[in-house]
């Protein structure tokens, strides 16, 4: 499978039209290639605490975020607010776990879930988080040994999503912030830029 740059990645889904940036059509654009991790490294930070989330491209339609992942990290349960999203992972290995939603009461902000489907990802098999069950957990298991890179594309762009608790039963809204946009740290963050 051939390979291209991130900055090539955001130019092919710019040519695509806003009537056409569809669930099969975007996945496609990204599994076209596998991303050159190289041409990441100016976007890239890790932080031993928590996942990162690093803005590489923003516009109305679309915008285009580098997840970095330590070992043994993950995400908390959550959704995106009824947007789209697809993700290469260009570096390492993913792990994501889907949730099924039997009960949800959003005044009360208690849920009832169960596991569904497991998949992984790594730089020859992208993935859609898929609308029918759109909420999921992303993992960076230890074994698999090292550090991940995933790249998410969401449309269009949200700024916070639920997260659940399923074992107790309860959801809340929080607020997405970016740990670097372009490049550079965003106020108050800390973490270790990507070494090549």
């Amino acid at each position: 499978m051939g390979m291209r740059s991130i900055q090539e990645l955001v130019d092919g889904l710019s040519r695509i039209a806003a009537a056409s940036f569809t669930h099969q059509r975007v996945l496609q654009e990204i599994g076209r290639t596998v991303i050159d991790p190289q041409s990441l490294h100016p976007y890239l930070f890790f932080c031993p605490t928590h996942y990162t989330r690093n803005l590489i491209h923003y516009c109305e339609l679309f915008e285009v975020v580098g997840v970095g992942w330590e070992p043994g990290q993950q995400s908390p349960v959550h959704n995106h607010r009824g947007q789209e999203c697809w993700m290469g992972v260009p570096i390492g290995r993913l792990q994501v776990q889907n949730y099924r939603l039997l009960a949800y009461d959003p005044v009360e902000k208690t849920c009832r879930l169960e596991p569904s489907i497991r998949f992984e990802m790594d730089p020859e098999h992208p993935a859609a988080v898929d609308p029918a069950e759109p909420i999921h957990s992303v993992h960076n298991l230890p074994e698999h040994g090292g550090r991940a890179v995933s790249v998410h594309v969401y449309s269009r762009p949200f700024h916070s999503c639920e997260v659940y608790l399923p074992e107790q039963g309860r959801c809340f809204e929080v607020p997405l912030d970016y740990t670097s946009k372009f490049g550079v740290l965003c106020p108050g963050e800390i973490a270790q830029a990507a070494t090549v």
